[in-house]
Order: structure tokens, then C-alpha cells, then sequence
């Protein structure tokens, strides 16, 4: 059971090892080791991703989510498909995919959504995928009838604290990536870097994913790049003159003296000089990370070729992943550490999904992002044991927050908890981590539940 004095000496010590980072930030690793985080944008519905299947928590989540006209719950564990019914409909898709963990818990039976079945092998047989359960933004530990309290105003919520404006995508995906809601300008993934002297390498945090404030530290700058490599400035030839390019170059880092070499102000005006060093910052790393890629292109065996980065969608379609080119690029760039300058060292990576503010057409958009999802973890892993690197990256999801319970007849709502992934050669797999919350159903004359992990709608209510 988390209590207050848990999670207090939890916060002092995130705190107290962000202090030493940045006191010590001379120290350099004789290793190497990376975190790569995959945000699933817009509030993944974790209920539909992992699932209770023990008999009472399923006929409650039959219950609830069997709402016309399009109800969103999914079939039980060893459902056969059928292939007649519509594409991404529960009927297609068949039952939920039974886990299997290290050390099961009486009563407790859980699942994956059916297009889970990469990650479920992960869990189930390789041990490397683990599921931190009911996870969510909290200031102190919370009881429903607190939350309750502190709504109304009571005596009884007096001192008592909610996280930040809940519900708000920019804001909880905010308190994801920087513990508050937007406005903060530092992340923890960058924090943690700013620890290393690989703080001061250029891809010591490389995004995938545009701009994402996880990956900027006190001193840390994120360094941003395309599926293919890095993001030209024109490159060798613009408009087919090597000139023109050269002419680009030496604008993009005017604020230098001469080509930007010396560091040496050219119009006595600091701001001047910040454009001058950024601009260089992105012709020095075009350089680097496109000779760098060249030494692993992308029909390498260890990360390709790109009939690989291929999944089947929902209508069984044979596609290419956005995500999965995202890893590709993550690969290759782990590949290529050596050439960057981070043989040894940290990084953190942050890639990203988007479709998953599913208000309406759950049933179909849901699905197939799950497939995406599972195919991207699943290719990425391979790539990463064929490189020989994946007892040294640990890759893990977040996402704004879950989703209701309710169904609103053809999709869910803003929630507050949710399940996330946690996959590695390191990770102690075959784990569901944390408290799993009990499905209750809802009440004849509201929206209340009768459950003491879900509000209203069914929202979870974070344990961890």
C-alpha cells in the first residue's frame, strides 16, 4: 500500500539524484546506456490495452463498455475471430491475450488488447516487458473519497492537493515530461543527463518526435532530427549550386566571425551569436550524422531492410509504421554511437504516436493503433538485440493520461491513471508492477462507481 511518507521519501529522493547529477557533472561513465521514451499522444485507453480478466472484474467491464450503438468491449481471452465482422470490430479482432506473469496474484487474472501479441511474447516467454500498473500524475497519495472531498471543497480536503489541470492534454503531458504542467522548460529525461559530461555532446538527447520538453535539461539541449537522418540546411547543393549552399551556411551561423570556427562575435551582439552557434550546431551535426548513417544504412540486416518497418492495419493492409521508422532512426543512431562521440556515455531518445484521443471510432482507430504500437516495440527490440545493445536500453511508453471506463457510445473520455510499458534486456520482465485497480460498475442515478480506484465515469484513480 503507497502512503504519504512512501511517496514523500520518494520525491526527496528524485530531488536529492537530480542535485548530485548536476553537482557532479564531471563524472563519465565507462559505459553505455540509453532510455528511450514512447509517447502515445492524446491519452492511450489503458483499459482496452491491459485488462482484469478474473471473473467478477470482467463481467463488470463487460457491463460498462457493452454500450450501443457501437460497444467497445473486447471478447474473452481465447475468443476465436471472426473474419466475417467488421474491420477492428472486438468480433474481428478475437479475445484478449492471456499473460502469463513470473509470480501471479490469486484472483487476478490480466490481459493484452488482441493485437498486443509481440509485447505479449515480450512478457510472457522472453521475460523483457514489464506493466507498471494504474500509474499517474500525484502530489500525495489520494483516496476517493479525498478526491471526492477536495472537489466539493470539504473540511475533510483541507490540505489535501490534485495535480495541476487533470484532464488537459498539453498540461498532463507536460507533468509527464517535466513534473508540471506546461510552462515548465526542463524535463527529467534531460535532467538526468545533465549529470553526465555526454551532457555536453550534441545527441545526448535526440527527439524523433519534434520538439519535446523531456529531453531538455538544465544545461542539456535536445537535438531534433527526421526518420532519415538529420535535418538538411540546404545540405551539399541547393538549387544544384554548391555555392548557394555555402552561401546558406555561412547566413545560418552569421553571428560567428567567418565560418562560425572561431566562436568569435561578428556584430558585437549576444543574441547574434546564439543564432550564429545554433545555426552551426545543425551544419556540424548534418555532417556527422549523415556519415555516421552511411556506415549502417537502413538495408543493414542488424535494422532493416525496410519491408521491416511494414505492419498489417486493421483492414489488412500491408503499411509502413511511422513509429517504427522512428526506432529504425533510434537504431541506427545507437549503432553509429561510437562515430557521434557516445561509445560510452547516456542518452535519451524520445519518439512519439499520435490518434489517440479516441472520442469517437474507438473500436477501429484503437486496434490499429495497437498494432502499430506492437509491431514498432516489437521490431525495435529485435534491432536492438542484433546490435548487441538491449541489456543497455530500457524503452518505456507515457502518454497524456488514460481514458473513462464509460463508453460514450462509440469512444471514451479524458482520464486521469493508466498502464504503461516498460521493455529491456535490463527490465526484470513478466511483472505487472504496482496495484491493478478494481473494475466496479456504475450506479442506476449517476456516474458514480462503486469502486475505490475508479470516479466518476470509471476514471482511475493513480495507485502508483
Amino acid at each position: 500500500m503507497t502512503t504519504r511518507r512512501h511517496v514523500l521519501k520518494a520525491a526527496g529522493a528524485w530531488s536529492a539524484m537530480l542535485a548530485m547529477g548536476r553537482a557532479s557533472a564531471a563524472q563519465t561513465p565507462s559505459d553505455y546506456k540509453a532510455l528511450v521514451c514512447v509517447f502515445l499522444n492524446g491519452g492511450n485507453d489503458a483499459y482496452n490495452t491491459v485488462l482484469r480478466t478474473d471473473s467478477t472484474s470482467w463481467a463488470n467491464y463487460t457491463t460498462v463498455r457493452n454500450q450501443e450503438p457501437s460497444p467497445i468491449r473486447l471478447l474473452a481471452p481465447g475468443t476465436a475471430a471472426d473474419t466475417s465482422k467488421s474491420a477492428g470490430s472486438p468480433e474481428r479482432l478475437g479475445g484478449v491475450l492471456a499473460l502469463s506473469p513470473v509470480t501471479p496474484v490469486t484472483g487476478q487474472e490480466v490481459a493484452l488488447h488482441p493485437n498486443l501479441g509481440r509485447l505479449q511474447a515480450l512478457f510472457n516467454v522472453r521475460r523483457k516487458l514489464a506493466i507498471v500498473s494504474n500509474v499517474g500524475p500525484l502530489i500525495q497519495p489520494l483516496t476517493k473519497e479525498q478526491v471526492d472531498a477536495i472537489n466539493r471543497g470539504s473540511a475533510a480536503g483541507a490540505g489535501l492537493k490534485l495535480p495541476a489541470k487533470l484532464y488537459s492534454h498539453n498540461d498532463q503531458q507536460n507533468t509527464w515530461m517535466a513534473l508540471g504542467p506546461e510552462g515548465r522548460t526542463q524535463g527529467w529525461g534531460g535532467q538526468l543527463v545533465d549529470g553526465f559530461t555526454t551532457k555536453g555532446n550534441t545527441y545526448s538527447a535526440v527527439s524523433l518526435g519534434g520538439n519535446a520538453v523531456w529531453l531538455s535539461g538544465q544545461d542539456v539541449r535536445q537535438y531534433q532530427m527526421g526518420v532519415n537522418g538529420a535535418i538538411a540546411l540546404g545540405g551539399s547543393s541547393v538549387y544544384g549550386s554548391t555555392k548557394v549552399a555555402d552561401a546558406l551556411k555561412r547566413i545560418a551561423s552569421y553571428g560567428l566571425a567567418g565560418n562560425g570556427a572561431t566562436g568569435q562575435l561578428r556584430g558585437g551582439h549576444a543574441l547574434m551569436a546564439d543564432l550564429g552557434t545554433i545555426g552551426q550546431r545543425s551544419i556540424n551535426g548534418e555532417a556527422s550524422v549523415t556519415t555516421a548513417f552511411a556506415a549502417l544504412p537502413v538495408t543493414d540486416t542488424r535494422i532493416g531492410p525496410n519491408t521491416r518497418l511494414q505492419y498489417t492495419n486493421v483492414n489488412g493492409g500491408t503499411v509502413t509504421n511511422p513509429l517504427a521508422q522512428q526506432l529504425q532512426a533510434v537504431a541506427r543512431m545507437i549503432g553509429t554511437r561510437s562515430a557521434l562521440g557516445l561509445g560510452s556515455g547516456r542518452q535519451v531518445f524520445f519518439v512519439q504516436m499520435g490518434g489517440f484521443d479516441t472520442h469517437d471510432n474507438q473500436n477501429a482507430s484503437h486496434a490499429d493503433l495497437m498494432a502499430k504500437l506492437d509491431h514498432a516495440l516489437g521490431y525495435f527490440y529485435e534491432c536492438l538485440e542484433a546490435l548487441g545493445m538491449h541489456n543497455q536500453v530500457t524503452t518505456f511508453t507515457m502518454s497524456d493520461f488514460g481514458r473513462t471506463f464509460t463508453s460514450n457510445g462509440d469512444g471514451t473520455d479524458h482520464g486521469w491513471g493508466s498502464h504503461q510499458f516498460v521493455m529491456g534486456g535490463a527490465v526484470s520482465g513478466g511483472t505487472v508492477y504496482g496495484r491493478l485497480p478494481t473494475y466496479g460498475v456504475k450506479s442506476a442515478s449517476s456516474n458514480a462507481f462503486d469502486s475505490p480506484d475508479q470516479l466518476g465515469n470509471g476514471v482511475m484513480l493513480p495507485s502508483t
